[in-house]
């Protein structure tokens, strides 16, 4: 039995099928991460429309019998022309929609789709300081939609806090923490040099300072519009960065080849 279906659906990725057609990986809010068939050559209307990061209505006849689907229209809704102007943006887009696909949506398929196109669309209404900025966010709320988030809050070991205002009502005890890989935490920097415990821990390369983990609190915790208010400087961008990209390696279980290929760019 075949039959005909519409769904709203960001396109993250498209691949040469022979010579003229094209697998297209897409993700909807209902059924996550698909695939789908584009047939057409290069003069093709609907080659220029599917294209990369474009989201809108799309229509689909599925093959049961031959467990396939082919794109029969696509009413685009959002384009990102500016990517096409920035590397930056360009392969940040691409990572997202990397993670995206290898995570298979973190489980959470309409939670990803809502994050990965405010990603998006953000950077298509940023300059390029501040899309980078924007893929750290998205990476930090990526991480705790994949449920593995450490707390930046408090040293895993004695429970002082590590942040440098006020956002949990107290003073920032310590000025720097190291993140501890086996609990996925943060220890202290008293901690870490007083116990013998920590010696596991000691080749750990991610030591942020209290201005990086209370950033990554901020975006933890309040409204993305408060956070975009928000500025840090280039040494804990650079340990936040690090730091999140890593995480994000750890939770695929392999290198991520944007970042392979991007590196010098992201």
């Amino acid at each position: 039995m075949s039959r005909n279906s519409t769904a709203e659906s960001l396109v993250l990725a498209t691949q040469l099928q022979g010579e003229n057609n094209r697998t297209i990986t897409l993700l909807s809010p209902e059924a996550g991460v698909y695939y789908a068939t584009l047939f057409g050559g290069a003069k093709s209307k609907m080659r220029s429309l599917v294209s990369p990061f474009n989201r809108g209505k799309i229509w689909l006849y599925t093959d049961e019998a031959k467990h396939t689907s082919k794109i029969t229209d696509f009413d685009v809704q959002r384009y990102h022309l500016s990517f096409r102007e920035s590397l930056f943006k360009s392969w940040a887009a691409t990572l997202a929609a990397e993670i995206v696909i290898k995570t298979k949506c973190a489980g959470s398929a309409a939670d990803c789709y809502r994050l990965i196109n405010g990603f998006l669309d953000g950077m298509e209404l940023s300059g390029e300081n501040e899309s980078r900025l924007g893929l750290i966010r998205f990476i930090w709320r990526y991480l705790a939609l994949l449920g593995i988030r450490p707390r930046a809050t408090r040293c895993s070991w004695c429970k002082g806090t590590l942040l440098a205002t006020s956002i949990l009502g107290e003073k920032a005890a310590h000025t720097a923490a190291v993140y501890n890989e086996q609990e996925n935490g943060f220890i202290c920097m008293d901690c870490f040099s007083g116990s013998e415990e920590t010696k596991s821990v000691r080749t750990s390369r991610f030591t942020l300072g209290t201005k990086s983990l209370t950033y990554l609190e901020a975006i933890s915790n309040l409204e993305p519009k408060a956070v975009r208010a928000l500025s840090i400087d280039s040494a804990s961008f650079t340990e936040i960065k690090a730091l999140c990209f890593h995480l994000l390696e750890q939770a695929v279980g392999s290198k991520l080849l944007a970042l392979e290929s991007g590196l010098g760019i992201l």
